[in-house]
């Protein structure tokens, strides 16, 4: 298969693109730049999509003896990842980018020009396995990122492999190592590319300004303070709120909800955060095939953890879902992932973006 393997600079993508070289494909290596101001998108180890980036990359091609471009998709992320993450805090939700910019830029973007180009396939660096078509887990539960990716539908799968889904994180950077790749011992980038130095609410102050609103106590009515804009809240929020004193039971308070509108955030107890529904719309089957009826599933809300068992039902365009369990911190904004077990690892079945909690 003619394979275009996207490196982002890190091991992971490149121990992908040496596993599909070494399968026997015709692998082109492709370095996407998303960033109008590469130079400031990597601190440390945060970030990602640097100059440093770019040519740890090319590297990498160049070892392992594969042709090797620089695709500019600047503008396309920063419309469809970047501005729908800021618009998403501002309308009180909490978005995952990571998810956007794998339905939007990696498996839109990227595999529409690579289709088009004669590619067969998109290879990429991300912890998930792709069996006949079906996604799963990746065997490393640590650093699976099935959710992220169960934006997916069934033609973007049909075109797409996860070559380290089956190996562990450690595994990987020894084979990078053995493979002379300088990316072995690089550390892995963390938090939002786009934000190299974790500065969320300082990222979005300065793109949507002061948005001034009440922090009210859910169990009491009382305004307990102020700020400055909703966006620098996320249910399930515990530090940061600006509240200088204490519940009158002593105990913590939390983000219990954000009304974007009159800028209402309301704070409460951690046993108010409880969730046994959630509405979500849009959903996405990876199967190309919505389900006939009501199912019984895991379903996950983030990226790391918030599991539960639970029954599904879809609806138009919306799924509600019923927890068998409840789960802590689960935001509109954020997507709601469905799995199925199965004795050959749990297959993503797909996903939706959580609207209502209850």
């Amino acid at each position: 298969m003619r394979v275009l393997a996207a490196l982002s600079g890190g091991v992971d993508s490149s121990v992908a693109a040496a596993r599909a070289v070494a399968a026997g494909h015709e692998v082109v290596g492709v370095h996407l730049a998303l960033s109008r101001t590469r130079d400031a998108l990597r601190s440390g180890s945060r970030g990602c999509c640097s100059r440093e980036d770019a040519a740890d990359a090319a590297r990498v091609a160049d070892v392992l003896g594969i042709p090797y471009y620089v695709w500019d998709l600047s503008e396309e992320f920063a419309e469809d990842v970047v501005e729908d993450f800021v618009a998403s805090y501002a309308a009180g939700e909490t978005p995952n980018p990571c998810l956007r910019c794998n339905e939007k830029i990696k498996f839109a973007a990227v595999l529409d020009r690579a289709l088009a180009l004669g590619f067969d396939a998109v290879c990429t660096g991300h912890y998930a396995r792709l069996e006949q078509g079906v996604l799963r887990r990746a065997t490393d539960a640590g650093k699976d990122q099935s959710y992220v990716l169960a934006v997916l539908r069934a033609d973007q799968l049909a075109h797409a492999m996860f070559p380290v889904g089956d190996t562990g994180k450690p595994a990987i950077r020894e084979e990078a190592a053995r493979l002379g790749l300088r990316t072995a011992a690089k550390p892995d980038s963390h938090d939002i590319c786009f934000i190299p130095d974790g500065d969320t609410r300082g990222f979005l102050r300065e793109r949507l300004g002061e948005r001034p609103g009440e922090i009210v106590d859910a169990v009491t009515g009382e305004v307990l303070g102020a700020h400055a804009g909703v966006h620098g809240f996320t249910v399930g929020q515990r530090k940061g709120l600006g509240v200088d004193r204490p519940a009158a039971d002593g105990r913590p308070r939390y983000v219990l909800g954000i009304e974007p509108v009159s800028g209402t955030v309301t704070v409460g107890p951690g046993s108010a955060l409880e969730v046994r529904t959630v509405e979500a719309r849009r959903p996405v089957w990876c199967s190309g095939t919505a389900p006939g009826g009501p199912f019984a599933c895991t379903v996950q809300v983030r990226a790391h953890g918030g599991t539960a068992p639970a029954e599904v039902t879809p609806l138009a365009d919306s799924v509600r879902v019923e927890l068998a369990e409840p789960l802590r911190g689960v935001a509109p904004g954020q997507a709601v992932a469905f799995y199925r077990e199965d004795p050959g690892g749990d297959v993503v079945l797909g996903s939706a973006t959580i609207t209502a909690t209850a």
